[in-house]
């Protein structure tokens, strides 16, 4: 059973300060998912944004242009760091304002931990230049670098209180952050191609005529590249309503954050459906106003009922 959050940890001026920086670097950093998290209670968004700020670290390492191996003894270095966290060892005045802020959130919140661990692992995965040939091996990446992040932000938000199939909440998390990155892989394949990487499975590339990659801005000649992304929306749309579910355990602040980033990768979804070639020309993305219009519709709970509905209609 998941701890419920009562109420708002105590800070002192230094871990305040902490906290203050952590949210200058998601607010700078993260437009999506910080357009999520303004919806949280403050003690809540502030965890968050020093759950994001460590998590940042992490990706900005396995992104940088340093050598593998010095990447390598970084992202070591930065596991070291989440143990001394994990032991209750950060002093308030400490030097790392991200530290200093995420012991202290983990001193208040449920938060799992491991699952920054998991993400480390996932950005060696990146290090090591893996590629992925099925689902099942791709899954497991998504699940170390975007799925460990829904079930961290889970011990945040904790859960309401004598809600249905609550032990099942973890699996749900875990589920949507598969479907975030499922559609971020999407959004972001001639990116990643010319950064030397490729993340969709090499079946599924293979099976529409893909595997000569993604260096240009058209699909492969004799490729049916329309075909693969519509595969991989069906897949991210079926991971989406699986991980929705979550929602109606959540209280309504933590509903609508969930709700905000999630469905913003939903319409941002939406749009590569409708052009697939355009994921090929520059980075899609929403307008200020549509998400806006997202983080209203998740506070007013239309998607958490939305869930509710359609999971009783299928038990009934």
């Amino acid at each position: 059973m998941i701890r419920t959050v009562e109420s708002e940890p105590h800070a002192s001026p230094p871990v305040l300060a902490a906290y203050s920086y952590c949210e200058a670097v998601t607010g700078r950093q993260a437009r999506n998912f910080a357009y999520g998290i303004r919806l949280l209670p403050t003690p809540q968004r502030r965890a968050m944004s020093a759950l994001y700020a460590f998590s940042r670290r992490v990706d900005d390492i396995g992104d940088g242009a340093l050598a593998g191996d010095v990447k390598v003894a970084r992202l070591e270095e930065t596991r070291a760091l989440l143990t001394r966290i994990r032991e209750d060892e950060i002093d308030e005045d400490d030097t790392d304002p991200v530290a200093v802020a995420l012991s202290h959130a983990a001193g208040h919140f449920p938060i799992p931990l491991g699952g920054l661990d998991e993400l480390i692992d996932g950005v060696l995965m990146d290090v090591r230049g893996e590629t992925y040939e099925t689902w099942d091996d791709l899954k497991a990446y998504c699940r170390c670098v975007a799925g460990a992040i829904g079930r961290l932000s889970l011990g945040v938000f904790g859960t309401e209180p004598g809600a249905r199939g609550v032990d099942r909440a973890p699996e749900y998390a875990d589920t949507l952050g598969l479907a975030l990155q499922l559609t971020n892989i999407l959004r972001d394949v001639r990116e990643d191609a010319v950064g030397g990487r490729t993340y969709l499975p090499a079946d599924d590339l293979a099976k529409f005529g893909c595997s000569a990659g993604f260096s240009g801005p058209r699909p492969p000649e004799g490729s049916d590249f329309v075909g693969l992304v519509h595969f991989e929306v069906r897949r991210a749309r079926a991971l989406f309503a699986e991980g929705y579910r979550l929602l109606p355990m959540l209280d309504r602040r933590s509903g609508a954050c969930v709700a905000a980033m999630a469905g913003i990768y939903r319409r941002l979804l939406d749009r590569i459906e409708r052009d697939p070639e355009a994921v090929l020309r520059g980075r899609v993305s929403l307008p200020g106003r549509e998400k806006a219009y997202v983080a209203v519709r998740g506070l007013s709970g239309l998607d958490a009922r939305h869930v509710t509905r359609r999971t009783v209609r299928r038990r009934a």
